[in-house]
């Protein structure tokens, strides 16, 4: 990625909650020419079946690189979203746990699946979400976001699956 684009990315200092340094990438969103930058580099990392976003910020960047790869776009909701029936797959939150759901026919046996996020930071939601795609008969080739944040050490809880970040801070 290039350096103007990551210029894009602001600090928004005590959001959502004092001592935390957010990192605002609606600036790079509305910016035609780095949106397309960072869409066509997760686009060009895998040749996949389908495109995995993650409820809500990951479907931004999945939809397009779904549609840039040739790919199917599946998005991955928060329990209770999706209309047919479903997989869930829990997994735990500083304070608390949360729940996710995958439609139960959104893979055909073998599909190759690159899950796409915004940001990886603890790599609890992320790993719940490889684990959704595995049960569902799917391949994970890899979860692909923007932005990872190193000091959070979500990597570590995707042992085996390849994690490619555009930007580690």
């Amino acid at each position: 990625m290039d350096e103007r684009t990551l210029t894009l990315i602001r600090d928004v200092p005590d959001y959502p909650k004092p001592g935390i340094l957010f990192k605002d990438i609606t600036p790079l969103l509305g910016d035609a020419t780095a949106f397309a930058v960072v869409v066509d580099e997760l686009a060009g990392l895998a040749e996949v079946d389908k495109i995995v976003g993650i409820e809500a910020r990951g479907f931004i960047l999945a939809a397009p690189v779904a549609y840039r790869s040739r790919a199917g776009f599946v998005p991955v909701r928060k329990k209770g979203k999706l209309p047919a029936e479903t997989l869930e797959e829990s997994y735990d939150l500083e304070y608390g746990s949360a729940t996710i759901e995958v439609h139960r026919d959104a893979f055909a046996p073998g599909d190759r699946v690159l899950i796409v996020d915004d940001v990886l930071a603890t790599g609890g939601t992320a790993a719940a979400t490889v684990e959704l795609v595995r049960r569902a008969g799917a391949e994970v080739v890899g979860v692909a976001v923007l932005m990872e944040l190193a000091f959070l050490k979500g990597r570590e809880r995707l042992p085996g699956v390849d994690v490619h970040a555009l930007l580690t801070v």
